[in-house]
This record gives structure tokens, sequence and C-alpha cells, in this order.
């Protein structure tokens, strides 16, 4: 499920100035992700017009529209109006066209304007708005930057999570989630994870309670988003179920329909998680460089078994 992105949010973070301030903005929203440049629509053509986007005037729409004569022009303007788009945008703080400011006040639709080039403007608002409208979930775990792999670590509670984050952070590590981790999924192949708000950079520890990790440990022991490209899934040692030990099949966890790479970790007196964390991910990087250990040793093996034959 998509998340809804205020005007007012979207007015924040790229300095945007409201150009129609008769128009209220509070409570309006982007529905989409995607934009629109409505140069189509200037020149009268409707079909597949994607009014539900962010509409996006740079210097070509600008001067073609004050280039047009006649009724034409303030009839077509009105149409793009009243299809109910959610706000336009003028870049390189273009001033409002003819007849916009009164099509705006009687459709209720708000103009920003910003000092962005147009292919800029519409490069960072592309992402970032994919960013704010991903699909998202929650998971119960603790999220890790482990020399640069997100690693999420997850397991029953009380099993060691945040014991085990507590030992990485003290060996260098940066510290991004505890208990809630918030996932969103900003492409096929890449989930997003962060901590909500009110409990950012927070750590509970059983007998001991909540730690600030920031403020006990440094800002350089935390980060606010990380990639998820590891899943430990932490479990209590089962003396009668056969553990992987080579790690030749790979094992997958689907999280909003991207497969991350699972290992299930047993918890047995005398193992050092943290450690065995690093590991995990330090292996995993290596197989992203194209490097299977797993696969080295079968090979060394049976290359030294077919030379005895």
């Amino acid at each position: 499920m998509s998340h809804l992105v205020l005007l007012t949010t979207l007015m924040e973070e790229f300095n945007l100035r409201l150009l129609t301030p008769s128009v209220s903005i509070k409570n309006k929203t982007l529905p989409h992700p995607e934009i629109n440049r409505p140069a189509l629509q200037f020149a009268g053509f409707f079909d597949y017009f994607d009014s539900d986007r962010l509409q996006i005037v740079g210097i070509v729409e600008y001067t073609y529209f004050r280039q047009m004569t006649g009724e034409i022009r303030q009839t077509n303007l009105r149409r793009i109006f009243e299809s109910k788009i959610p706000c336009m945008v003028m870049c390189r703080n273009l001033p409002l066209l003819p007849y916009m400011n009164r099509y705006a006040e009687e459709f209720d639709i708000p103009v920003f304007s910003t000092t962005e080039n147009t292919t800029d403007f519409m490069g960072e608002v592309i992402r970032w708005l994919r960013t704010q409208m991903a699909p998202r979930t929650q998971i119960h775990g603790v999220l890790m930057d482990v020399y640069g792999i997100g690693v999420l670590i997850i397991g029953e509670s009380g099993v060691g999570k945040s014991e085990t984050a507590l030992e990485m952070i003290k060996r260098g590590h940066r510290f991004v989630a505890d208990d809630a981790v918030e996932i969103r999924r900003v492409s096929q192949e890449t989930l997003v994870g962060n901590c909500p708000k009110n409990i950012q950079y927070f750590l509970e520890l059983r007998g001991i309670g909540i730690i600030d990790v920031q403020r006990m440990y440094g800002v350089e022991s935390v980060r606010a988003t990380q990639t998820i490209d590891l899943i430990i899934k932490l479990e209590m040692w089962d003396n009668k179920r056969e553990y992987d030990r080579m790690g030749l099949n790979e094992e997958y966890m689907e999280i909003l329909g991207n497969n991350i790479s699972c290992h299930s970790v047993p918890i047995r007196p005398g193992r050092n998680l943290a450690i065995i964390c690093e590991a995990a991910a330090l292996n995993h990087r290596q197989r992203r460089m194209g490097y299977n250990a797993a696969y080295a040793l079968t090979e060394r093996i049976t290359d030294k078994i077919k030379k005895r034959r």
C-alpha cells in the first residue's frame, strides 16, 4: 500500500514558494509518485492525461504557452485545472501564466515555484516521491550497517537480538533500528529500512532498560536509513534439526515481494553472535562480488579427487 505525501511536506522538502496564497494547501496530498509535464495539454491534447500526478512547467512549456494566441490557450489551461490536478510547480522561478491564478482559485489548485532548473528538479522530486510513497511494512527486529551491508536480525522476543546489536556497535558498526524496523520497497531489487521517529536510536536491553545509542556511543555509531541486504534469523539450538554447514543452498525470505538472502543461526552457549553476523555480512559481500567460498571448496575437493584418479 502506497502512502500519500502532504503538499506541505513537499513544500518544505524542496523549499517551494506558494504563488497562490489564496489557495490553502492544508491536508492536500499527492496520490502518485510520478510527474507530468503538461506540454501536450497546453497544445490541446488531453488523451491519456495523467491528471493525478504532480504537474511541472519548465521553460519549454512556459515559452510555448506565452506564444499561443486567442481563446485556445485560455480553454486548454482551464481544462488542465478542472481536471483536478493535485498541484503545479513552475521551475526556474517562472511567474504565473496568464489566467493561471484565476483558475487556481476557482478549482482550488495550488501553484508553487522553485529556483531549480526543470531537469534537476524532476530527478530529485521523482526519487524523493518514490521513496516516500513506496509500499511499506514493519518487522520486529534489529537493523545494522555491518561493513556497508544492511543486516536485519530477527527472531523471537528475548532471543538476544539487541545484545548482539550492542556488541556490534562496540565493534564499530552502525545502528539503525531496534524493536520496530520500518521497511520500504523502493524498487524491485531494493528494500530500505529505518526506525520510527519516536524510538529512533533507542535500544532496549533486558535487565538494564533503554539506552540512547547516539548519545552513548556518538553520532558515528548510528545512521538513519539502510538498505536491507541480508537477514540473520536467530533461533534456539535444536538438537533434532540438521543445520546447513556448507552454505551451498541459498535461502531467502520474502519481504514486500523482494527475496532477501537469509541465514538461520542457532544460539548456543559460547557462540559469539556479533562475530558470526560480521562474518555473514563479509561473506555476503564476497558473494555479490562473484566469489562463493562453498563453491570454491567444493571445486577444490573435486579437482583433487580427479587428480588422484
